[in-house]
């Protein structure tokens, strides 16, 4: 059986605060990124005790250089993507004939009153498909759905749980904080939240018989409210986008990673605006 997981990082156990997940900072950082490697061990354990052996694990977050190699499994059986910028961003690395994905460190979408909420970008202010407001969750989930790979496990805060799993009921979700907020949680320990997701990742593998792909229904629409107007100028620049209003834009396709393609672009595209802003 064969497990891809995409790890990202604000939503894990205790962290409240940016500089706790910027490779930047000296002090907090360098301790998340630990909590963070041990949550990505825990799903791989959990799943491993329900008969999965081969494992790809997408480091997602930031510099996407942020996973421990030494506290994840060291046998061949676990690949580790890391690395950026990466063409599929927090989805590279997933192929056909896997079974299902993980999505571990997940958090809520920009505009959502949760801790740490954004959608890919703080240049980005809300994104949508299809008239369906999404999270990174549901963009990424939309395009394991179009390799035939369900989602059967989320963790991270309460409010990223919720959406996912109401979006997709056969997965299993693992909360291991509350937002309060924008910066601040209540959060399990992270020896808590490992020993959850363990048992998450063991009952969502055990599931996979009952899960089915995340699909949006095409052709595909990508609506963009960006966070300032100078954003919307760049991501104007890239084909195919319309410009609908001083920080609105869309974008239609008939396939969606093509539609999620064009969605990492712009927000690519968009970061060069704070430069000169």
């Amino acid at each position: 059986m064969r497990l891809y997981i995409s790890c990202d990082m604000e939503g894990t156990a205790g962290i409240s605060s940016w500089k706790q997940c910027d490779p930047q900072d000296a002090y907090e950082y360098p301790v998340f990124r630990r909590y963070m490697t041990r949550e990505v061990a825990a799903a791989i354990e959990g799943a491993r005790e329900a008969g999965v052996r081969d494992v790809v694990v997408n480091d997602s977050h930031w510099s996407m250089r942020n996973l421990l190699f030494e506290e994840l499994p060291r046998d061949a059986g676990v690949r580790v993507v890391s690395g950026a910028p990466k063409p599929w961003s927090m989805m590279q690395g997933l192929r056909t004939g896997v079974d299902a994905a993980f999505f571990t460190g997940y958090h809520a979408k920009a505009g959502d009153a949760a801790t740490l909420s954004h959608t890919f970008s703080e240049s980005i202010y809300s994104v949508a498909v299809n008239g369906t407001r999404c999270s990174e969750a549901l963009l990424n989930a939309a395009l394991a759905g179009t390799f035939g790979v369900p989602v059967v496990l989320v963790t991270g805060d309460s409010a990223i749980v919720d959406e996912v799993t109401q979006a997709m009921p056969w997965a299993v979700g693992v909360a291991v904080k509350e937002p309060i907020g924008f910066s601040a949680v209540n959060s399990l320990t992270p020896q808590a939240a490992c020993e959850a997701i363990r048992d998450g990742a063991r009952e969502a593998i055990g599931r996979i018989a009952n899960a089915r792909p995340f699909l949006f229904e095409a052709p595909y629409e990508l609506a963009i409210e960006t966070a300032g107007v100078e954003h919307a100028d760049f991501i104007e620049l890239l084909p195919g986008f319309e410009r609908r209003g001083g920080r609105a834009l869309r974008f239609t396709s008939k396939e969606y990673p093509e539609l999620l393609q064009a969605f990492i672009a712009a927000t690519r595209i968009a970061a060069a605006a704070d430069s000169i802003a």
